[in-house]
């Protein structure tokens, strides 16, 4: 499986910084006149662009020669992603307006996008924690930078291209990293994960993983953004820009702490993990106007996505269930009615009158319909020899 591991950089000076980010606009800004070329002339094949356009963007972009081919194979991945996005149709809820757009205009890059950089432009010293890097203004050698332990493990085994990033004047290099998967585990039982809103994950162990805190962090943040948005100047839009980066790095941190608590305790119990398939919820919910904001902003693809790859590295199996009813159906006597769910946190079972806390019960029987689809043999099962 693939690992992403990202450091970042800490350039000296200001010349340093300058010529990190004159780079990445140089590289982009060659991009979008390859771009051109390649939407114009349909040559999306790399070998076909590069002559096309590789002596021309060096000498304009003042770029290196393997900047320049790195800059080339940028645009054609750039186009491959699309092809296959507009082939499977992942193109969100308006569909066929986008693919309008995008098949009627090439392919535009902004100036701080990321540029990937190989090993003859960029080299790494681990034990010094430092890079060597090449941009428009000359090779930058002893550039210090900083990363977790976990990091700098991983990328003992780094080959291939880094990403250089540029994010609120901040430099980063992302690195992907072959990790070998352990192989996975056969469970004893499964580990019921609902999903939700107002608690981001409730466990069938009882554990209620409470959103109110995250909750309350984006109204805060949605407040100011309300009144940055009425100032209507480009401090403000900075500002803003600045804002909706933050909310995401908070919101993707705490997925990735809940995400960890899940499979740690899975692994601990020699169990599975077994979650709701949700895919399509937002349109299938019809949610209140002082709800709506909560709901768009609910990361719960995000959580699962968290949730697979820490446990794919943990040897640890997931599965998903069908979430219907798991709110309504009691998970002691299996009777189901929609008057089982009293209110938001209350399940109180019409049959054997059991009461507990609704999302408790919900992830209670996503364990069992995880174990039935364990059973049935509908997932990929460990190899036993």
């Amino acid at each position: 499986m693939k690992i992403v591991a990202q450091v970042k950089l800490l350039p000296g000076s200001a010349y340093d910084a300058d010529a990190l980010a004159a780079t990445l606009r140089a590289c982009n800004r060659a991009a979008n006149t390859a771009s051109e070329v390649a939407f114009a002339k349909d040559l999306k094949r790399r070998n076909v662009l590069q002559d096309a356009v590789y002596h021309r963007i060096k000498a304009d972009f003042d770029l290196g020669a393997q900047a320049a081919v790195r800059t080339i194979k940028k645009v054609c991945d750039a186009y491959a992603t699309l092809k296959g996005n507009l082939k499977a149709g992942n193109l969100g809820a308006e569909g066929s307006k986008r693919r309008v757009r995008a098949e009627s205009k090439p392919i535009v890059f902004r100036e701080d996008a990321a540029q990937p950089f190989d090993d003859r432009i960029l080299t790494w010293n681990l034990d010094a924690r430092t890079v060597s890097i090449w941009t428009v203004a000359g090779r930058l050698k002893g550039i210090p930078f900083v990363c977790s332990e976990q990091a700098a493990k991983l990328l003992a085994d780094r080959k291939g291209e880094s990403d250089l990033v540029m994010r609120d004047g901040m430099f980063f290099l992302t690195a992907t990293i072959n990790v070998d998967e352990p192989p996975v585990s056969e469970p004893k039982a499964f580990l019921g994960v609902d999903l939700g809103v107002v608690n981001i994950a409730t466990t069938s162990d009882g554990e209620i993983l409470a959103a109110r805190r995250l909750n309350r962090y984006r109204k805060r943040q949605r407040d100011l953004r309300a009144k940055l948005q009425q100032k209507r100047t480009k401090a403000a839009k900075r500002r803003l820009k600045a804002i909706r980066r933050r909310e995401s790095r908070h919101a993707a941190n705490t997925n990735h702490i809940i995400a960890k608590r899940l499979v740690t305790a899975a692994e601990r119990t020699s169990r599975g993990i077994a979650l709701e398939d949700l895919k399509g919820i937002r349109q299938r919910v019809t949610a209140k106007k002082d709800q709506r904001a909560r709901l768009s902003s609910w990361a719960f693809a995000q959580l699962g996505a968290f949730v697979e790859y820490k446990a794919r590295r943990a040897g640890v199996a997931v599965v998903h269930v069908d979430p219907r009813n798991t709110s309504r159906q009691c998970s002691e006597c299996w009777h189901t009615h929609r008057s089982n769910r009293v209110d938001q946190a209350r399940f109180v079972c019409r049959s054997c009158g059991i009461v507990l806390h609704a999302d408790i019960n919900g992830s209670r029987n996503i364990a069992h319909r995880g174990e039935a689809v364990w059973q049935r043999g509908a997932v990929k099962r460990p190899s036993t020899g």
